[in-house]
């Protein structure tokens, strides 16, 4: 075997082995339904004191309270009204628990149901944000408004950009509570707490907010590509953690169950994140607080919280805790905008993933051509084009040192002959050879095992970014994140039958438009050279387009687009580097004698 097939060879299994990591999927289990939907209230620290838990009157520092659950979908509610989203607020423990984004539909159909961010207690996938005040020292637990106190609002109307809502509860014994909330015209919501002392005693209490999701969401891609759980920034420092990593978790003793604590945070943020949206509390930017990811398995249910410090409120005296919580798409533009607004590492929300040095440039450099263009393809082919130019020089020297190699082969078939079983003289005759020529038989190697971290830094960028959602190309591919619509079956469309199910065995073997052109264009672009002598090798080399063709049939299209638009211009490249090197290659007579599975010689 020469050197070149070997390279080929190891360059083809290493894609392989790629490949296959990458088509591992973990198909979601059915949801558990949560037993009973409790609600929550944190308590607060009392000062600097070491509060034991349990001890009467001074309960435990962060230990959760279990409330009775509440209607919150019958609730008193306050309507949401923007450009971006619609929901409400119940007035039942002042939650934002009603939310759908206006943008965003649940298929490419314009007229489907708009995505839901937010969801009360008692619909499925209940999931919500609330703020209040941890009582601390010897503060009841009913002094301070809790998950189901009953909120008033301070005048009337809705919640939109130009006007905010107040709400307001008094305790009866000289504390009165406030949260004015406001929003901005794309997905931040800004809550500030006040708390008036109007009694004759001080009172501690420390603010908090608080992300709960019951039980993990529906529809979980559980891909290892892609994060989905609990997301967070701690002075600098990115956290992505799982939904199973919560419930095993260590048993924190303040929170009396599973925890993951991040203590003295003075610049980040905590919440949940999905596949494409998020969640995010962020406390005021320099101040000291705590972050939790607590699990109730009695109820399945996960909470993402900030709690500050404990505040001293004496008599007379108001005191004020400002925090913002996004709950929205995570677009990049959006992001961008709000760290640099002065959210720390805001866009980093987004999973970039280990490449992330790649992945990052790469998307901005998609995303800036889409500016430009307006349609994601033709981005993504002119990126590949950009990619290809970045590299050329490697396949420039990758060319040319193949077709050399080329030249070498009777030469190199000599010292096989000369040397017989002597592999020793044999290397030494060739290295030699190599040598005296300026020839690297690795230099095919090379371009193709950097378009390995490329090709799946993009296939991250496809398959998490937003931007990808439902993004058109032109005819039947107007979801460049999905897989090829079009299929073999129906004769991509002329056969009057629809298509087999997305995902399912048939769409595999029914393969569509996309994955055929890419089967094709990998077959081209091996019938550049003349099939392998080794009957092993001209199977190997045969089956290999083909392989590729089904295994990538449903990955993203836009993935698909971007391995057609490379293996074309690969294609191009080295068949006009050959012809400069003297060497034509004969495509057809390669294509013929790989149908007679017999050797044939190349051309010069």
């Amino acid at each position: 075997m020469d050197d070149q097939n070997k390279n080929l060879i190891l360059a083809t299994a290493l894609s392989f082995v790629v490949i296959l990591v990458w088509f591992v999927a973990f198909p979601p289990p059915e949801p558990d339904p949560a037993t009973e939907t409790p609600t929550e209230q944190v308590q607060g620290t009392d000062g600097t004191a070491t509060v034991p838990a349990g001890t009467a009157n001074q309960p435990d520092a962060a230990a959760p309270v279990t409330q009775a659950p509440v209607a919150a979908v019958e609730a008193p509610r306050i309507q949401i009204d923007t450009a971006r989203l619609d929901g409400s607020i119940s007035l039942a423990g002042g939650r934002l628990d009603q939310l759908r984004l206006k943008d965003y539909h649940v298929t490419i159909e314009p007229d489907s149901e708009t995505v839901t961010m937010l969801a009360p207690v008692g619909s499925p996938d209940a999931y919500y944000a609330l703020q209040g005040w941890a009582p601390a020292g010897d503060l009841p637990a009913d002094a301070v408004p809790g998950p189901s106190t009953e909120w008033t609002q301070v005048g009337t109307g809705a919640l939109t950009v130009d006007t905010p809502v107040t709400l307001e509860w008094d305790n009866g014994n000289g504390l009165v509570f406030r949260r004015e909330i406001s929003v901005d015209n794309e997905y931040m919501f800004n809550i500030v707490q006040t708390l008036s002392n109007n009694s004759d005693t001080a009172v501690r209490a420390a603010p908090y907010g608080m992300v709960v999701r019951h039980g993990e969401p529906s529809g979980l891609k559980k891909f290892f590509i892609l994060h989905e759980g609990a997301v967070g920034m701690a002075n600098g420092e990115l956290t992505e953690t799982k939904w199973d990593e919560i419930p095993d978790a260590d048993v924190d003793p303040a929170w009396g169950r599973p925890a993951i604590v991040t203590k003295d945070v003075t610049e980040g943020w905590i919440g949940f994140s999905d596949h494409y949206w998020q969640t995010i509390l962020i406390p005021e930017t320099g101040t000291t607080f705590d972050q939790a990811l607590t699990y109730d398995q009695a109820a399945n249910v996960y909470r993402a919280v900030t709690r500050l410090p404990t505040r001293t409120v004496e008599p007379g005296q108001t005191v004020t805790s400002d925090t913002q919580m996004f709950a929205g798409p995570k677009e990049w533009e959006v992001l961008q905008a709000y760290q640099k607004a002065g959210i720390s590492g805001f866009v980093d929300s987004i999973d970039w993933g280990w490449f992330f040095f790649l992945t990052k440039p790469i998307f901005w450099l998609l995303h800036e051509l889409h500016k430009l263009i307006g349609n994601m393809g033709l981005s993504i082919i002119t990126l590949t084009l950009i990619i290809k130019a970045v590299l050329f020089p490697l396949a420039y020297k990758s060319y040319v040192s193949m077709a050399r190699m080329k030249e070498l082969q009777p030469e190199m078939e000599k010292l096989k002959a000369d040397a017989g079983d002597d592999r020793q003289k044999m290397q030494q005759g060739m290295m030699e050879l190599y040598k005296k020529n300026k020839v690297n038989p690795a230099a095919g190697c090379l371009p193709i095992l950097l378009q390995i971290p490329i090709f799946f830094s993009l296939y991250k960028v496809i398959f998490v970014t937003i931007e990808l959602r439902h993004a058109p190309f032109f005819g039947p591919f107007q979801d460049l994140s999905a897989p090829d619509p079009t299929s073999i079956f129906n004769l991509f469309g002329l056969l009057p039958w629809g298509v087999p199910e997305a995902g399912s065995m048939m769409a595999l073997i029914f393969i569509g438009i996309l994955p055929l052109l890419l089967g094709i264009s990998m077959f081209l672009q091996q019938k550049l050279n003349p099939a392998p002598t080794d009957a092993t090798q001209q199977m190997i080399f045969a089956w290999m387009p083909w392989v590729f063709m089904f295994m990538l049939g449903g990955f993203a299209s836009g993935l698909v687009v971007y391995w057609i638009a490379n293996n074309t211009i690969t294609f191009t490249q080295q068949y006009l580097i050959m012809r400069s090197q003297g060497y034509t290659p004969d495509i057809l007579g390669n294509i013929k004698g790989g149908f007679k599975r017999t050797p044939k010689d190349s051309k010069k």
